[in-house]
């Protein structure tokens, strides 16, 4: 039988502690990501039973349900429709997530990514200097 993609929506949305905990609701190739503004009142066991959910975790302040290509964007359309939410990209989710995120967890996200920027600056200098040696030795 045909996955019905209005009752999987549905019942997605019923796990989540009702509208006021939701932040944000976006859908990449095969998951459903949401922000929410509490985890503690998503309801996870009923959310990995929901049929169309092949799995579920939390990255990054993003809660995560695998649903798979070419379903997704139609859960995601129901979605929106039986929580009133707008359509939001995975960037915007992303921004909700982080700033949703407690304080020293958003220090340690920036100071990686400051961290990773610098490391990168670096090591294209070093390249361009060897590169400059390999030239004027020829």
């Amino acid at each position: 039988m045909a996955l019905d993609y209005a009752v999987c929506a549905k019942e997605i949305y019923e796990t989540l502690g009702g509208r006021e905990n939701l932040v944000s609701a976006a859908h990449c190739a095969t998951r459903l990501r949401l922000v929410t503004v509490d985890n503690s009142k998503v309801d996870m066991k009923k959310l990995e039973s929901i049929e169309g959910v092949k799995g579920v975790f939390s990255s990054n302040g993003q809660l995560q349900m695998i649903i798979g290509t070419g379903t997704v964007n139609k859960v995601y359309d129901e979605f929106l429709k039986v929580s009133g939410m707008t359509a939001a990209t995975k960037d915007d989710v992303k921004a909700a997530a982080a700033k949703s995120m407690p304080l020293p967890q958003r220090l340690v996200k920036s100071l990686g990514g400051v961290a990773f920027a610098l490391t990168w600056v670096f090591w294209k200098e070093e390249v361009a200097d060897e590169s400059a040696k390999a030239k004027t030795t020829v």
